[in-house]
């Protein structure tokens, strides 16, 4: 079955009209010029050839619209992946390896990342974690050290 945008009120179709000729950072041009193509009767298909989508993401455009308005095409925030580990934890990483071994009670001089992340779990510091993101969380913490370089003239 061919989807297409919601009968469009004449106040919707000139506010689309005016964010065409002057688009906003968060309501792309492209988002507009679907809802305007599937009002004007567009299949899916050309519209997707025309605006250069894919037709599911020219289909996500239109069910928005059909359900939010014109605040559906807009750019939300977008958060991403909350941190697996808190700023104590990070902290304490940090600081565990920056702590001889042996201060901890242990019969070594020196972590390795395995040690390490041995340690971070066995104390319970945290529940898992790779070796990869000790060396992430550690090494985010070091301060950068920016080498001078002075040119010689002859």
């Amino acid at each position: 079955m061919a989807l297409y945008t919601r009968k469009l009120k004449l106040q919707e179709r000139k506010t689309l009209e005016s964010h065409l000729d002057t688009p906003e950072d968060d309501l792309p041009t492209h988002r507009l010029q679907i809802i305007m193509l599937s009002a004007a009767g567009k299949r899916v298909p050309e519209i997707s050839e025309e605006v250069h989508l894919h037709p599911i993401n020219v289909r996500k455009w239109i069910h928005r619209f059909n359900q939010y308005g014109l605040d559906g095409l807009r750019s939300g925030k977008s958060p991403g992946r909350p941190p697996v580990f808190s700023e104590e934890q990070r902290n304490q990483i940090v600081t565990i390896a920056n702590t001889n071994p042996r201060l901890l009670g242990l019969h070594y001089s020196r972590w390795s990342l395995q040690r390490l992340r041995r340690y971070l779990i066995d104390h319970d510091i945290v529940d898992h974690i790779s070796v990869e993101t000790i060396r992430q969380i550690v090494q985010s913490q070091e301060p950068t050290i920016t080498h001078r370089h002075e040119r010689v003239l002859d």
